[in-house]
């Protein structure tokens, strides 16, 4: 089953930018598509690829981070094409 997923990860600190370059390298090099924005970041895959991939490094990173949150939106199926039509 393919998978669609959002992330916006939100380190509670000053310096927040190293933070997230490096969770972004990280997701980069899991070999999935991965698309980004200045808002968010997606990842399309395998459901089950992606999740056995993506939960380590949320774990880790949470585990280097005082405080930090990770929005997360998962929607089923690959929408990695998609252009909108309005």
């Amino acid at each position: 089953m393919k998978l669609s997923i959002e992330l916006t990860l939100t380190p509670l600190k000053k310096d927040f930018i190293p933070t997230i370059k490096s969770f972004i390298l990280q997701l980069r090099s899991l070999g999935f598509i991965v698309k980004e924005n200045p808002l968010s970041t997606q990842i399309y895959g395998d459901f089950d690829s992606v999740m056995q991939s993506l939960v380590p490094l949320i774990k880790n990173t949470f585990k280097d981070e005082e405080a930090i949150m990770l929005h997360l939106k998962m929607v089923k199926g690959d929408r990695s094409q998609y252009e909108p039509d309005f």
